[in-house]
């Protein structure tokens, strides 16, 4: 049986379209998974359906999560949101928590797994280093610390790496049952892991955009995980 991720996206309500960039689509097939995409829906029968379907998620990168959802008000600064999406994904990770779901989230994606869990997000850093990157989108632009003896770790193999960054919100406060398992070294969470799920991890940059080893292992380590459900 193959091992079908479920790859949320974006919507353009300009061209009245959804979309995802192929790259995503890319480093699942490449992975050895079947990439599965779902469009936003508030249609709980649906999103049950995704869940019942899959064997795990990939949450991808897009828009600003819209601060209501850990009860804040706007930032100035805060960029385009979708509530559709919000309420979507954060149904979806409701639902991934309770089945044991293993979830990769990317940027975007590792904030909606942080909100999941209770937790809150920065609505738009100021000071430290740049994480807006002016680069081609496979540079890795700045360095992050990984925690030793996190399931980042065992995948990547390393305590230092470099990443690409293309965000303004960041992990504020973290989640219950989450750990931080990479910081930027201004101190803003890179990613952070569930400790009570088989594989629930979300990275603040873009590993679909790079071509490096722990870049390809990410998305390897979430198929793995959906093909260890299979077999559960």
């Amino acid at each position: 049986m193959g091992v079908r991720i479920g790859i949320t996206c974006s919507f353009e309500p300009d061209e009245n379209r959804h979309y995802l960039r192929r790259d995503y689509i890319d480093k699942i097939l490449n992975a050895g998974g079947v990439p599965v995409i779902l469009p936003p829906t508030n249609d709980r029968d649906v999103i049950t359906e995704y869940k019942e379907t899959c064997h795990g998620l990939l949450l991808a990168g897009g828009g600003d999560v819209d601060p209501v959802n850990w009860g804040e008000e706007p930032h100035p600064d805060l960029g385009t949101v979708d509530p559709t999406r919000d309420e979507f994904e954060l149904a979806l990770m409701k639902c991934a928590m309770e089945e044991d779901l293993p979830v990769l989230g990317i940027c975007r994606g590792a904030q909606v797994i942080n909100v999941a869990f209770g937790g809150s997000l920065y609505q738009h850093l100021a000071g430290g280093i740049s994480h807006q990157q002016k680069a081609p989108p496979s540079h890795a632009f700045h360095g992050i610390l990984v925690v030793r003896d996190t399931r980042l770790y065992r995948i990547s193999g390393s305590d230092t790496l470099r990443v690409n960054s293309f965000h303004h919100q960041a992990v504020r406060e973290i989640g219950e049952n989450l750990i931080i398992s990479a910081t930027a070294c201004d101190g803003v969470i890179e990613a952070v892991e569930s400790v009570c799920h088989r594989f629930i991890l979300g990275v603040q940059w873009h590993p679909e955009l790079m071509t490096d080893k722990v870049s390809e292992n990410l998305f390897k380590a979430l198929v793995d995980a959906g093909r260890e459900r299979i077999k559960n």
